[in-house]
């Protein structure tokens, strides 16, 4: 039987990984490695219990550190591990280093490489996400893309063969768990919140903890009066203890910090929230699917249909923009089917199932 390797490393990664992972299940050989590039309870392991995947194969500890030193590490100790597998397929999800590293590693030994979430671009060269998707998508062989703005970056790229238009695969994991989280409202009991009267932060762009645009954002924060609740991302949690800015949220009424929660809670969260503000490029693709107005913490968006169908607004790292946004920003519009119809795992599965069979020229019916 084919062997295919997962190579995962971040939050975001384990959720995209699950359904394709459960999709393959029958069908090839599936091993997980991962970089463990998050490497706390509450950003990693919890995401395994509760989506209910096996634990990982391997573990290559890679922990944090400088991009070059994290990727480095990645390529090195992911090497020894493929040449002992020797997979007939790896599969990397998104832009963190884990996907950089994996990427390199692969190519470097001739192992086939499939990108999911491939022709993503954001246009900002000064982020470090967008040089490991370019970088990934040069040498990746299978481009597995969320929309059709990304089918069309790859071939403005030159990249034209083995590109599909599969939809997010993060719909699909999204669309399996709505149905469910409506049961579970009594979480918002725990953190004394209402339904639709509280606001969600998240923050944890390496760009937006840096000192000045961290200042800028907790200003911000400190003013809303509104029920807040914020989990708090460790490196975000880290340069608020560093830059001695804690004290600003710590102690207002209205405002809850609390740690990483799981993916479930954390979809609670959203659906029931009456505003979300972020720079996680995963929630605003949420936001827009659940239909909660998102405030983005960046100058650009990946997600650029969210901006257009005007249910998310862009205000970087300005204080002023993002009060201002949280008092005005009601959008009414319609929302339109962008990501897919949550059924991304299975277009997935028949591509690479035919790839591995030999079939080079499998073209994927679907339209959207």
């Amino acid at each position: 039987m084919n062997k295919i390797v997962h190579i995962v490393g971040a939050r975001p990664q384990f959720i995209k990984m699950t359904p394709l992972y459960n999709a393959l299940r029958e069908s090839v050989d599936q091993v997980i490695i991962h970089t463990g590039q998050h490497y706390d309870f509450d950003m990693s392991d919890i995401f395994f219990d509760e989506l209910n995947i096996p634990e990982p194969d391997y573990n290559l500890e890679i922990g944090s550190g400088k991009h070059g030193e994290q990727t480095a590490k990645i390529i090195t100790r992911l090497e020894e591990k493929l040449m002992k597998e020797k997979p007939s397929l790896i599969i990397v999800y998104g832009d963190t280093d884990s996907t950089l590293g994996a990427a390199i590693a692969s190519s470097k030994l001739n192992f086939p490489i499939v990108h999911v979430e491939s022709g993503v671009r954001s246009f900002n060269r000064k982020m470090p996400e967008e040089t490991n998707r370019i970088v990934t998508d040069r040498v990746a062989d299978i481009h597995f893309a969320p929309t059709k703005t990304a089918v069309n970056n790859l071939n403005k790229e030159g990249i034209n063969r083995f590109v599909y238009n599969t939809g997010d695969i993060m719909y699909d994991i999204l669309k399996m768990n709505l149905t469910k989280i409506e049961h579970k409202k009594a979480l918002l009991q725990q953190y004394n919140l209402n339904e639709g009267k509280y606001i969600l932060v998240t923050v944890h762009r390496e760009a937006n903890t840096e000192k000045d645009n961290l200042e800028k954002i907790i200003s911000a924060l400190s003013q809303i009066e509104e029920p807040v609740v914020f989990p708090l991302h460790p490196r975000t949690k880290k340069k608020l203890v560093q830059y001695n800015l804690l004290y600003k949220l710590i102690g207002r009424r209205n405002m809850q910090i609390i740690n990483p929660v799981g993916y479930v809670e954390m979809l609670i969260l959203e659906k029931f929230s009456r505003l979300i503000v972020t720079d996680s490029g995963g929630i605003q693709k949420e936001a827009y699917i659940i239909g909660v107005p998102c405030i983005t913490l960046r100058e650009e968006t990946e997600w650029v249909k969210t901006v257009d169908d005007g249910w998310n607004i862009l205000v970087g790292n300005d204080a002023d923009k993002l009060l201002k946004a949280v008092k005005e920003f009601h959008p009414r519009g319609r929302r339109k089917n962008i990501f897919g119809d949550g059924n991304s795992a299975i277009n997935m599965k028949k591509i690479i199932i035919a790839y591995l069979n030999g079939d080079t020229d499998y073209k994927l019916d679907i339209n959207h």
